[in-house]
This record gives structure tokens, sequence and C-alpha cells, in this order.
């Protein structure tokens, strides 16, 4: 496979395919260099938005989950 975009969710999948280095506070949402795919990046696996300790912060959690995808989603429609 050949694929065009890798969205690795949640820092586990990131330093597994890209590097140890990767830090999902640094680096989600964010172009990574990897061989794997024209374009790489990393946000908070989803189970995270679950585990927030408020209802506000399940919110903007989820809020910049949707962001992260929504560039992702841009970069697909770019082709």
């Amino acid at each position: 496979m050949r694929p065009r975009v890798l969205v690795c969710l949640g820092a586990i999948a990131a330093q597994a395919l890209v590097g140890r280095h990767v830090r999902v506070t640094k680096d989600r949402g964010r172009q990574l260099d990897s061989p794997l795919a024209p374009y790489v990046t990393v946000t908070i696996h989803p189970s995270s938005i679950l585990r927030a300790p408020d209802d506000a912060a399940r919110r903007d959690a989820y809020a910049a989950f949707v962001r992260d995808l929504a560039g992702v989603a841009r970069v697909l429609a770019e082709g």
C-alpha cells in the first residue's frame, strides 16, 4: 500500500510509526517527515476525549480533535 495520508491516533501509534521523538502535545496537527506517506500527522487518541475531567474539557478536546481531522480532510481534498 502507498497511502497518501497517515494519521497516527495517539502517542503510541505515532512513536511506533514515526519515531520516539514525536510528542502529541508538540506535534499534533503538523505535517511530520516520514517515508511512510507524503502526509503524516499525529493527533490525540479519541479515547482521551472520554477521559477528560469534565464536560467543558471534553468539548474542548473534541473540538481540537475535529480541527486536526479537518486539516487532514483539506489535504485529501487537494488531491
